[in-house]
């Protein structure tokens, strides 16, 4: 007798479990979006593309690095050509890149290590990053960004 109803259970516990799985890989394709997203605006930096790295941030954009903030206007014209001189100078070796996503916000947090020289000087750094960004009908977009780096220890 409880075989009998096994048929009926069967269909409603497929329907029940395939939105999990279909929200999952959503999940995971936007997750990869916003990475890929991270990934073009520090590729833009070592090509030395300020207008593509520009486009990437969204207009009220904010550049919180070394104590101070940037709008996306006063990064143009302050630290985006170190930013960009640095990143072609030095290329770091990037850790994990952890993805949060919340409806149309995300936020991506790495690390790094950075080894080399620039401007004569000898670099040696851990650094992270903590990128937050907004989907846009253009795709995912920079509101802000935070860089905090320390001299790496031996």
């Amino acid at each position: 007798m409880r075989n009998r109803y096994v048929h009926l259970l069967l269909p409603a516990l497929l329907v029940s479990i395939t939105p999990s799985a279909s929200r999952a890989q959503a999940g995971r394709t936007e997750a990869a979006a916003v990475a890929a997203t991270v990934a073009r605006f520090h590729q833009a930096l070592s090509a030395g593309d300020s207008t593509a790295a520009l486009a990437i941030l969204a207009e009220d954009a904010v550049i919180l690095e070394s104590g101070g903030a940037e709008t996306k206007d006063e990064y143009r014209a302050h630290h985006l050509p170190g930013d960009i001189a640095f990143a072609r100078a030095v290329r770091p070796a990037l850790g994990r890149v952890r993805v949060t996503l919340g409806g149309d916000v995300a936020w991506a947090a790495s690390t790094s290590t950075t080894a080399g020289e620039f401007e004569g000087r000898p670099v040696d750094a851990a650094t992270a990053e903590l990128v937050v960004l907004s989907r846009t009908p253009g795709g995912w977009r920079i509101r802000a960004i935070h860089w905090s780096s320390r001299p790496r220890r031996p």
